[in-house]
């Protein structure tokens, strides 16, 4: 048709300019299988309703959850199933996304049933599975079925993904209890953007791990358990940023009414998991590299709440964190990501109370 090939053009040439939250021009890890037809997760998706007049978008179909009833659900970002905030309940999830179907509608596989709305401090959707057409054992492309049982965040945690524009990656914690201020778009890769702010995330530091389009993948241990960690939703060039899982679960089963987990009981598994903070207690685990006692990453932590107001609200800073430091990696530092398009470069202390500060320079953190 010829308006379908009209906005596939304009698009294609848009993205080529600047990429919104849907297209690399990279293959995903395990080739096309992220981007056609697929009844595994960690693959393309969106909701069909997510265009412009010029564009269309999609995310990542991340995972497979369910409620206290055995109801299956998708679990993806906010900005992917919900279109920021402005889906309504019944709108029609694909899979793939539009933007791999050349702008026309792809097989319908569930229907958007609700979000925690921006602001909340998580940046997840779920969507009702319709019966038959994904696999409903909760099998991520090139992962595998996911533990029922999250994963604390800690840094130097090995971690995995399977996302629709880089597929199959690995990657390391660099930061938890992470600060950071995301930008939004309300239209497919139109309309006024905004920005977002956040508590307590995950930071992933590489330039492999995600793109756009990657959104709404789970990120899972690099372990034979692949327990959940964190839902990925933004990133830089440098840095992916997810919302850690136990957050997600319960900020989910908030606006749902109903306890939602990855399988199992529920109701047993949420009550006896935190609701989603970032505990840096807990031991050492198998994949996780040497780095900062926990006792010094929590003293890190506390003198980098002390801070955290001064930090980020000086020009340039888009983030602040805890991790190790980059030239000791036994030592724990406060880690602060400053926004290096701006050109502002701002005065940071070398240390904090006795913490070294660590300075990562990156782009802006974008919603994709």
């Amino acid at each position: 048709m010829r308006i379908a090939t009209f906005l596939f053009a304009l698009m294609t040439l848009s993205l080529l300019l600047s990429p919104p939250k849907l297209l690399s021009t990279s293959l995903a890890d395990g080739g096309p299988n992220h981007r056609t037809r697929n009844t595994h997760f960690g693959v393309s998706g969106g909701n069909i309703n997510d265009r412009s007049s010029a564009f269309c978008c999609s995310g990542t179909l991340g995972s497979l959850v369910q409620d206290n009833n055995g109801v299956q659900y998708i679990l993806s970002n906010n900005h992917v199933l919900a279109r920021a905030d402005q889906a309504v309940a019944g709108d029609d999830i694909s899979q793939p996304g539009l933007i791999d179907n050349g702008c026309q509608v792809p097989p319908i596989v569930a229907d958007f049933t609700v979000a925690s709305p921006l602001g909340s401090n998580v940046d997840a959707a779920i969507a009702q599975l319709r019966p038959g057409t994904m696999d409903s054992s909760g099998f991520i492309e090139d992962i595998g079925v996911p533990s029922s049982t999250v994963a604390t965040p800690a840094v130097g945690l090995s971690v995995v993904k399977s996302g629709r524009t880089t597929g199959f990656q690995t990657g390391t914690i660099g930061s938890v209890n992470t600060s950071v201020k995301v930008q939004y778009q309300k239209g497919c890769n139109q309309g006024k953007k905004f920005t977002v702010s956040y508590t307590n995330q995950v930071v992933i530091n590489s330039s492999t791990f995600s793109a756009g389009g990657d959104s709404g993948s789970l990120i899972v241990t690099n372990d034979g358990a692949h327990q959940p960690v964190a839902l990925l939703f933004a990133g830089s060039s440098s840095s992916t940023i997810g919302n850690p899982i136990g957050e997600v679960l319960s900020k989910m089963s908030t606006a749902l009414g109903r306890p939602v987990c990855f399988g199992g009981n529920c109701a047993s598994i949420n009550s006896s998991s935190s609701a989603g903070a970032t505990s840096t207690t807990s031991s050492p685990r198998s994949g996780q590299l040497p780095g900062p006692a926990q006792e010094a990453i929590e003293r890190a932590r506390r003198i980098m709440v002390e801070n955290h107001d001064d930090l980020m609200s000086r020009s340039g800073v888009i983030g602040v964190g805890v991790g190790a430091s980059d030239t000791n990696a036994s030592e724990a530092a406060i880690v602060v990501y400053l926004d290096r398009t701006t050109g502002n470069r701002p005065s940071l202390p070398l240390r904090l109370d006795g913490v070294r500060v660590r300075s990562v320079q990156t782009d802006p953190f974008v919603a994709y």
